[in-house]
């Protein structure tokens, strides 16, 4: 039986996973992802590949196809290896991914990358994916990335999740109950942020600045999936992508849950959503 090859081919890591072949050329057992690191696309998808079949000890004519996705994937104008390669769209890939990871028929996917994707997938009655682009928003890992050494002069995740441990959202944001002391706002929690860096210390740390950041971008992707789960009536949102990563970006989510009444999922292998829908993507 072969290995059906997925590979999702971002602007500095690229993400890879493969499934057994079942019968009529389905997918079977997955095989656990991994990502590598490149400047380059095609050096990546080279690497990713080698270290794909040399860490689960299989060959590369075990290989049944290559699913390639991502901003990358359009790098790649003739076959790898002699392989059979084909291009899938990305937002099918995150609907199909987030549906396949968190068990369910209907949901909100949300791709959480450099910027933020949101997608509405569902299985019809034949069992296929009906994928919509709701949108999304310009706000995601490169606007945490890109603030962070602006302000902070720090440009790693693992640095900013450290510095931000001792942070105070006090210092810097604003709230509800901020607003008036005397009025108060029924029906709504007076604990949500009403303005995001709009009551910042002069004492502020860089610790608090870096909570400060983290917040702003959950809250603004939190809000917007929010708002697209409401249009289609549903409570379930899917969260994918390497943000679902940082433990201080699920505070967020699980915060802003209960306050909205909807369901924020982080399931398992959540980074690798997209690379996962893309080698389930079905074939013509």
């Amino acid at each position: 039986m072969g290995v059906v090859i997925g590979i999702d081919v971002g602007g500095s890591t690229t993400k890879i996973v493969g499934f057994r072949a079942g019968e009529s050329r389905s997918v079977g057992e997955i095989i656990d992802p991994l990502f590598v690191r490149a400047t380059d696309p095609i050096t990546s998808i080279y690497g990713a590949l080698g270290k794909f079949t040399l860490e689960n000890s299989f060959s590369l004519s075990d290989i049944d196809r290559v699913m390639m996705t991502g901003v990358g994937s359009s790098h790649i104008e003739q076959q790898i290896y002699s392989l059979d390669c084909r291009s899938v769209p990305e937002f099918n890939s995150v609907g199909i991914g987030g549906l396949y990871l968190s068990g369910l028929d209907e949901a909100i996917v949300v791709s959480m990358g450099t910027g933020t994707a949101i997608i509405h997938a569902k299985k019809n009655v034949s069992g296929k994916c009906e994928i919509e682009y709701m949108g999304g928003t310009g706000v995601g890992g490169g606007t945490l990335i890109g603030l962070s050494k602006k302000m902070l002069g720090i440009d790693t995740v693992e640095h900013i999740e450290q510095i931000c441990e001792d942070g105070n959202l006090a210092n810097i944001d604003l709230l509800v109950k901020d607003l008036s002391k005397k009025h108060k706002y029924p029906n709504m929690n007076e604990e949500l942020t009403a303005s995001n860096f709009g009551k910042v210390s002069d004492i502020a740390s860089k610790g608090d600045i870096a909570l400060g950041i983290i917040n702003m971008v959950a809250e603004t992707i939190a809000t917007t999936a929010i708002f697209a789960a409401k249009a289609h009536k549903l409570k379930d949102i899917v969260l994918t992508g390497n943000l679902t990563t940082m433990p201080h970006v699920r505070a967020v989510f699980e915060n802003l849950a209960p306050a909205f009444g909807v369901n924020f999922i982080i399931p398992d292998k959540s980074q690798f959503g997209t690379v996962i829908g893309a080698a389930l993507h079905p074939i013509d």
